[in-house]
């Protein structure tokens, strides 16, 4: 809207909490309205108005009680906020004559009033289709920083500092009504000689949320992204845009976050229209989505779809049902018989859209679109029932899922995976740990704020015993300490009597358990294994359970050797005697990642072991080492490790961190 209006609504709101920049910040109900109308074209104000609001919670903060005089007695004979903005909509076309096409705006004294108070708290209580008026709003300061200053000036301090020969009387009356009526002055002197300013550029506040799609070139800037924290599960993108309302969202700007099974996390990203519409995001940190606080924090993203997923998101205002579970060989024509003619998918096969790797094979996920919020309804009572052989879930989904999964399976890898090698030059040696030799100690029940100087303290006099770098904390999924640690000793015999003489000592208030074991049974455990009373239990990926090495693989011939490339051979390399081991067993468990040894008391490699007299070299595994930059500084093993999710991670990551 940019053609000149006739009249400005001057308005002013007071909440039950704070007020000034504050206002709304704290979720507090609105307890009175005030407003002027001033005539832009005939250059008059009318009369003032002033209305009390009965809250549901009739409490009054002390800079509310101070402010505005009020007390709790005033405000229970009070009328609700519906009755109130009915009652300021009827007098508005009374005074403006609004049939007759005049044109109006709401003008506030900063962005609060209308975005942070009405909005929020209407659409909670009031219709907003019967109260379409607050729309639309102008800003004082922004509208006069615009056209003069490009900047951000304290407006009605400016004004009175410069002296707009603003000569009336000034009006006994409360603490709104005086608000309204400076502003309305200001208003007048300067659409008064000499300045003559036009008023003709209102904002308008977003009704309903749309859906879209971000392309991976359009550039998204970081200063309008926060990222909402603590929602439930079951919430979508029109909940996170009902929970900013009042606030501009970006077309398809809410996007929920998944975690590592591409499950919803209970976090979202939001991107604003703007940075000003950010900082206001930020001031609802804490309010509530139901019975729950929602975390509001800022967060610098960079975002982007396929071409498959804008195409398959064409036809917009669609319902999107995410499927999961789906058998391997299900066609499009199996999810159209799924969902019978009582809830018709839109467009057909058109309307499916299968989820693959990016080898083309099925993950078993597919999101369908429906015309309406009926046919998805239908559509979910469809909820675990036998699609082949096997049951469907059926989830209501988002765009920003939809683009979150399909960028998780079919984007190419940033870092190209090294070809595996096809035959060693020289054989692997089959060195296998005595199986009897329990040279090691398991520490179980230790306190999760242990460290490995209090695991030292904690053996005593044992600690010399120790091989180097021999202490390895087990951390669990999230990179947190489990409470267990697994210590190398330097003979059986020490081993024996750590277990004997520390058995049961306490660390921090609490009793630890020490039991002796070997270097098998150690990294079996560290591997996602169990070592308990009942004995050993392998990991999940070992099948069948066997721990036997590969046997040493045959000697080609010098000449044959040429036949292959030079980087899947594998090149000799002396190692030093002296370090820790791990039996030579990476390639059974590369795909597990339930444990992970912690980096500052464990070997640098896995592939490093003491050679035996005379024989020959082991040959180091092909790798490469990659350097992260512009990493939180608040980041663990466990985000680090997500970010290379689905990529072959060394099963134990030399992890440096360097701080400037």
């Amino acid at each position: 809207m940019t053609t000149s209006l006739d009249y400005l609504v001057v308005f002013f709101s007071a909440t039950s909490g704070a007020g000034g920049e504050q206002l709304g910040s704290d979720e507090k109900e609105i307890i009175q309205l005030a407003w002027q109308v001033v005539d832009l074209v005939d250059k008059k104000a009318g009369a003032l108005n002033e209305v009390l609001v009965k809250p549901r919670q009739v409490e009054l903060s002390d800079e509310c009680k101070r402010e505005t005089g009020f007390e709790e007695e005033l405000l229970s004979a009070a009328e609700s906020l519906e009755q109130v903005l009915n009652q300021f909509s009827q007098r508005l076309c009374n005074e403006m004559n609004a049939g007759a096409g005049a044109s109006f705006c709401l003008c506030t004294d900063g962005q609060l009033h209308i975005r942070q108070v009405i909005h929020p708290e209407a659409s909670n209580k009031v219709k907003l289709s019967e109260t379409d008026f607050i729309l639309h709003m102008l800003c004082l300061h922004c509208d006069f920083n615009k056209t003069y200053f490009y900047g951000k000036v304290k407006y009605l301090k400016y004004l009175k500092e410069k002296n707009l020969n603003i000569k009336a009387d000034v009006p006994t009356c409360g603490f709104a009504s005086l608000k309204v009526w400076n502003m309305a002055n200001i208003i007048l002197a300067l659409i008064s000689e000499p300045i003559c300013h036009k008023f003709s550029h209102p904002e308008r506040v977003n009704e309903k949320f749309e859906t879209g799609t971000c392309s991976k070139v359009e550039r998204v800037d970081d200063n309008t992204v926060i990222r909402a924290r603590g929602l439930p599960w079951q919430s979508s993108d029109q909940d996170i845009a009902r929970f900013f309302r009042g606030l501009n969202i970006a077309k398809g700007g809410a996007a929920l976050c998944l975690n590592a099974q591409g499950r919803r996390n209970g976090e979202a990203l939001v991107r604003f229209v703007s940075e000003e519409h950010r900082d206001l995001a930020l001031q609802r940190h804490k309010h509530h989505m139901g019975n729950r606080y929602i975390e509001v924090r800022l967060l610098p993203v960079v975002w982007g779809t396929s071409s498959e997923v804008a195409h398959f998101l064409s036809k917009e205002n669609q319902v999107i049902i995410r499927m999961r579970g789906l058998p391997f060989n299900a066609t499009a024509d199996d999810v159209l018989l799924f969902f019978t003619p009582a809830c018709p998918v839109t467009g057909g096969k058109e309307g499916i859209l299968f989820v693959k790797y990016p080898d083309g094979r099925p993950t078993g996920d597919a999101f369908v679109l429906f015309s309406c919020d009926e046919h998805a309804q239908n559509a979910l009572k469809k909820h675990k029932e036998i699609l082949g052989k096997r049951y469907i879930e059926l989830f209501k989904s988002t765009v920003a899922e939809v683009q979150q999964v399909l960028n998780r399976y079919t984007s190419a890898p940033l870092i190209p995976v090294a070809p595996a090698p096809i035959i060693p030059v020289i054989p692997q040696p089959a060195f296998v740990p005595p199986a009897g030799v329990r040279d090691c100690v398991r520490l179980r029940g230790l306190p999760y704020t242990a460290t490995i100087e209090d695991i030292l303290e904690f053996l005593g006099e044992f600690t010399v015993d120790i091989r180097p770098h021999g202490v390895h904390m087990v951390l669990n999924q999230q990179g947190r300490p489990s409470g267990d640690s697994f210590i190398q000793m330097k003979s059986a015999e020490r081993a024996f009597l750590t277990a004997q003489k520390c058995h049961k000592k306490t660390m921090k208030e609490r009793y630890v358990e020490v039991f002796q074991c070997s270097a098998e049974e150690m990294n079996i455990v560290l591997m996602g294994g169990t070592l308990n009373r009942n004995g050993l239990s392998p990991p999940p990926c070992l099948s069948p359970p066997a721990y036997t090495f590969p046997p040493p693989a045959a000697v080609i011939a010098p000449e044959a050797a040429t036949l292959y490339q030079p980087q899947v051979l594998l090149a000799p390399r002396p190692l030093q005697p002296s370090a820790a081991f791990y039996p030579a067993s990476t390639q059974l468990f590369m795909n597990y990642t339930a444990y992970y040894p912690s980096p500052p008391g464990s070997p640098n490699s896995l592939n490093y072991f003491p050679s035996a007299a005379g024989g020959p070299a082991l040959a180091t595994q092909p790798g490469a080492l990659v350097r992260m930059h512009g990493l939180a500084y608040n980041g663990g093993v466990k985000e680090i490790l997500n970010i290379f999710q689905g990529y072959q991670v060394g099963l134990m990551p030399s992890l440096h961190g360097k701080y400037l």
